[in-house]
């Protein structure tokens, strides 16, 4: 029998790479082309001059065979007014209740936060299990009209994370206006 003999030459990496770099830059002016042609609006209506526009306006039918639509304007109700939030001085800590959620599936680490934080003067609306317990970090949530509240909270309890109270009901909140969430 005859012996096969494998030949083993090595992978030509640097020119692969050059090959690579090569077909990346040119995607990337190709891009940058695009780019600044979307960009520049070329061909878009203030690039006109100004008879053709006017030249545009007068070539118009003289009489409108679309029905008129009369629209009416319905006022946003109150409640999903987004206004200026009115400025108040910060609440005493002992007059914001905060609820304390465990996100990280860690037994007992509400009722531990919720101690700590009723020892540094604030009101415990509760301690109780996060309906997931799949968070990365902690965080802080605020109804309206408390987020100073929640920026002062987060600093003393050491949470960079301060937003809006988001997937829980007003009874779920139990009165509370804080929303302490622990993450891993």
């Amino acid at each position: 029998m005859a012996a096969v003999e494998h030949r083993i030459d090595p992978f030509p990496w640097r020119t692969a790479t050059l090959v690579t770099a090569t077909i990346a830059l040119a995607e990337l002016v190709g891009l940058i082309a695009v780019g600044t042609f979307v960009l520049a609006h070329p061909f878009g209506r203030h690039g006109k001059p100004a008879g053709a526009a006017a030249a545009t306006v007068a070539k118009a039918p003289a009489v409108s065979r679309s029905p008129v639509v009369h629209r009416t304007v319905v006022p946003v109700p109150a409640k999903d007014r987004f206004g200026p939030i009115p400025s108040h001085a910060l609440r005493a800590r002992s007059d914001v209740r905060v609820l304390v959620l465990n996100g990280n599936g860690v037994q007992g680490a509400a009722h531990a936060e919720a101690v700590r934080l009723q020892g540094l003067g604030y009101a415990i609306g509760g301690a109780a299990n996060a309906p997931s317990h799949h968070y990365a970090q902690s965080m802080v949530m605020f109804v309206p009209g408390y987020a100073k509240e929640a920026r002062r909270l987060a600093r003393d309890a050491g949470i960079r994370i301060v937003a809006p109270v988001d997937g829980l009901t007003q009874s779920a909140l139990s009165g509370s206006r804080l929303v302490v969430l622990l993450g891993s």
